[in-house]
């Protein structure tokens, strides 16, 4: 049986669209595979058992630029290396330092497989020093997995590289919005704490590409009555709380279970997908949301897989990059046609069925790893 040790920047229990792929693909290749988890700490404790998968995680008492930082990461990847000797290192990047360090390492043999899930867009103060890095590391990489078509096409790190790249589109895992008996209860119960009123859902980290701040702008030409619900949190959540101060509608209810999450989703007539740039490169909230049945109004953003997630005209509407009074205008015509939010609704959910779920990750990185 191969080996693949799997280096996530963070790991489930904690919450993030690259964490849940890494997860995901984890779980499912764990009868096949001998797998551990290295990653760094959002929580107490060193070591965890998490189905079946042996979980290093790594104390980073700093962050700088998003990036954790923790001086004893190297010797105990190294460590982790030599008693392990994988077959496969699975790194998801962006993960600089990490990435960086791997270089650096004596690997005995195993071979990296570098996950891109997007280009650094956002650390451009950064990066310039990180780019000679960033680009050793995709020659020395065996295979490289990208999520969609679209974002492998539009990357210019990637351009040099499409040879050994395997598209894997991130996946929904089904089983994490079935209702079981009973769970209407729950659904209902959230409809009623809005008074009824149609619901437009938004789930994501509060960070400037997630372009909450043009949801809330739209919200004020919105004649449609209804509640903009906004779960989640990151740094920008007291800025787009005092944004919103004066829009009753706006409601914040912080960072939600899966299971809450499930109930928002199927209590809710819309989703609201509001990213604005690349680094948004695929929306894994945004193919959940449709798999739930919930059309979608996202924005334009050339080269992200967001496009493709959300198909203009038939799983929900794509408008204008940027402009809140066109998003404006997008949410009540879901909210106000009934017909047409119904045969968008049942598109969604056959569009992700046909092309977002799990049963992929095994035929796909088997080929990888094979």
């Amino acid at each position: 049986m191969k080996k693949i040790l799997h280096i996530s920047k963070f790991y489930y229990p904690y919450y993030g669209g690259i964490e849940d792929v890494a997860k995901t693909i984890v779980h499912e290749l764990e009868p096949y595979y001998e797998q551990k988890v290295i990653c760094f700490n959002h929580e107490r404790g060193t070591v965890f058992n998490i189905n079946g998968v042996d979980v290093l995680r790594i104390n980073a008492p700093i962050t700088c630029f998003s990036q954790p930082i923790s001086l004893g990461y190297r010797a105990k990847l190294q460590k982790l290396i030599n008693k392990f000797r994988p077959d496969f290192i699975h790194l998801h990047l962006p993960n600089p330092l990490i990435a960086t360090m791997v270089l650096t390492l004596k690997l005995h043999g195993a071979k990296i497989i570098s996950h891109w899930h997007a280009d650094i867009l956002g650390q451009q103060l950064i990066y310039p020093f990180y780019k000679y890095f960033e680009k050793k590391l995709l020659e020395k990489s065996y295979k490289i997995i990208a999520t969609s078509e679209m974002y492998l096409n539009a990357s210019t790190p990637l351009a040099n590289f499409k040879d050994k790249t395997t598209v894997l589109p991130n996946t929904v895992n089904e089983d994490k919005f079935k209702l079981f008996e009973g769970e209407m209860v729950k659904v209902e119960k959230i409809r009623e704490t809005y008074g009824h009123k149609k619901i437009v859902f938004f789930v994501g980290r509060h960070v400037s590409y997630k372009g909450i701040q043009y949801l809330i702008e739209a919200e004020k030409h919105i004649k449609e009555d209804c509640v903009i619900v906004i779960a989640g949190t990151g740094m920008l959540n007291r800025s787009l709380k005092n944004l919103a101060s004066d829009c009753e509608r706006i409601k914040f209810v912080g960072r939600l279970s899966d299971t809450e999450m499930k109930y928002y989703m199927y209590a809710s007539s819309v989703f609201a997908f509001p990213s604005i740039s690349r680094q948004e490169a695929f929306g894994v909230a945004l193919a959940e949301a449709l798999f739930c049945g919930l059309p979608a109004v996202s924005f334009n953003v050339e080269g992200s897989g967001a496009l493709w997630v959300n198909k203009n005209g038939y799983t929900g509407l794509v408008v204008e990059n940027k402009n809140p009074l066109k998003y404006a205008e997008a949410v009540p015509k879901l909210l106000t046609d009934e017909d047409l939010r119904k045969q968008f609704s049942n598109n969604a959910k056959l569009w992700v069925k046909e092309n977002f779920l799990k049963d992929q990750i095994v035929k796909t990185m088997s080929n990888v790893y094979d």
